[in-house]
């Protein structure tokens, strides 16, 4: 079920020390294609696309927001203005929950990128959004993933369904509260602020 029921009539943007996280861009659509073509950057996120799935998709997130006002905000390095990826606020049809959900090009792994962007979701959406909890739908053998998500403060906390066509996923769903994440976002920032 949707939390909206009107779009947004700003678009959102979000500033980390590194990244710009905004809306989905025509502009997009070349590294968006890329990363849907590589097979482990696409292996947890409905695997390899052709170009023109990968179309629809960027289309999809577009009207996402332009529908409901959420939807996963394209990350962008601040200093270059690459696109690496797609973070964010998710809540497709059928899903089993309020997600923020991330993905990365190759190319921006093993950066940080995907908790530091995932950490200025969270703020948005317990803080803009109001979501009293937030999940993220992560395979058992996703072992980056559910790196990220422990350092973002959540648990493993059952198995979990999507819905069609990924019926036939295996998911574990990962979570935490809106208090369990403000409780974890202090320690991430005294953590940042240690020399």
């Amino acid at each position: 079920m949707l939390s909206r029921s009107a779009p947004i009539l700003t678009e959102p943007v979000l500033v980390t020390a590194r990244l710009m996280l905004r809306p989905t861009a025509l502009s997009d659509f070349p590294r968006w294609a890329e990363m849907m073509a590589d097979p482990e950057a696409a292996r947890y996120i409905g695997g390899v696309q052709p170009p023109a799935v990968a179309w629809r998709a960027v289309m999809g997130m577009a009207g996402a927001w332009a529908l409901t006002g959420i939807a996963m905000f394209s990350v962008l390095e601040r200093t270059s203005g690459r696109w690496i990826g797609r973070v964010g606020p998710w809540q497709p049809y059928g899903w089993p929950g309020t997600e923020v959900g991330w993905a990365l090009h190759r190319d921006a792994w093993g950066q940080g990128y995907a908790t530091e962007a995932a950490a200025a979701c969270l703020d948005y959406a317990f803080d803009i959004l109001g979501w009293e909890e937030v999940i993220h739908a992560i395979a058992p053998d996703n072992l980056a993933s559910q790196r990220v998500a422990r350092r973002l403060g959540a648990q493993r906390r059952a198995p979990g369904r999507l819905p069609e066509p990924y019926q036939h996923e295996v998911v574990e769903i990962w979570g935490q509260s809106r208090a369990e994440w403000h409780t974890h976002r202090q320690q991430l920032n005294r953590a940042a602020n240690q020399p």
